[in-house]
């Protein structure tokens, strides 16, 4: 089997090298390229394993990037990028992005964010590609949430990394600790908050009532439940 593969899009030759160098080292592939047409030219092919992705890029807006490639690419997205500011994390998160990581930063750190998120339930499924609940069809194949009229709504990897979790454990539990062990990431606000704007976006596409959900309970000072019966496929 080939080492998995990391592609890299940022506009600053030494972020390149540096990130392509730690991740070479670490036995990752890499391609790094300075902006955004000539890495979405190599996504035709060639499907990566992670790609990171900076915000500020010269011929297109970072941000809309993430979302297409959540959407559309079966790859994590991990954002890192100099913006700093909280509405740019939760921003990024919102739009499907997996992780955030903010310059300056660790190669270290980079490569084992990069670990964390290929050995999250994505990489190695326990059950099939889709399941079916509370009259909803979850569709892992193609990310989509499919209703009782077959009408279709897209969810991006992270949110299906969130939702699988639920799925796999009905009616039990869900530390956040639990989370962070299964998903990777980075423990501490950050994790929280990424955790909270997922299951905030997968609660709308469930249509759920956000005062009221009856499916994903939230379960105060301890984590979340999925209370619907779960049939896989």
């Amino acid at each position: 089997m080939s080492a998995p593969l990391v592609s890299i899009l940022d506009d600053e030759p030494a972020i390149r090298a540096i990130l392509s160098d730690a991740l070479t080292e670490a036995g990752f592939r890499t391609m790094a390229f300075a902006r955004a047409t000539e890495f979405e030219a190599a996504l035709k092919r060639a499907t990566p394993d992670v790609c990171l992705v900076d915000l500020s890029l010269p011929d297109r807006d970072g941000l809309s990037l993430v979302h297409r490639l959540a959407l559309e690419q079966g790859a994590v997205v991990i954002i890192v990028s100099g913006r700093a500011q909280v509405q740019d994390r939760v921003t990024g998160l919102e739009l499907g992005a997996d992780d955030y990581i903010i310059k300056p930063f660790d190669p270290a750190e980079v490569v084992a964010r990069v670990r964390a998120r290929l050995r999250s339930p994505r990489a190695a499924p326990t059950r099939g590609d889709t399941a079916r609940f509370a009259g909803w069809t979850a569709h892992f194949d193609r990310y989509a949430l499919e209703d009782a009229k077959g009408q279709e709504t897209p969810f991006s990897h992270a949110e299906g990394e969130v939702l699988r979790l639920f799925l796999e454990s009905p009616k039990r539990l869900i530390t956040r600790a639990h989370m962070q062990e299964s998903l990777g990431g980075a423990a501490g606000e950050s994790f929280d908050r990424a955790m909270d704007v997922r299951i905030s976006r997968l609660r709308t596409k469930l249509r759920e009532d956000p005062k009221n959900p009856r499916l994903i309970k939230t379960i105060y000072g301890a984590g979340y439940i999925f209370l619907g019966d779960v049939e896989w496929v």
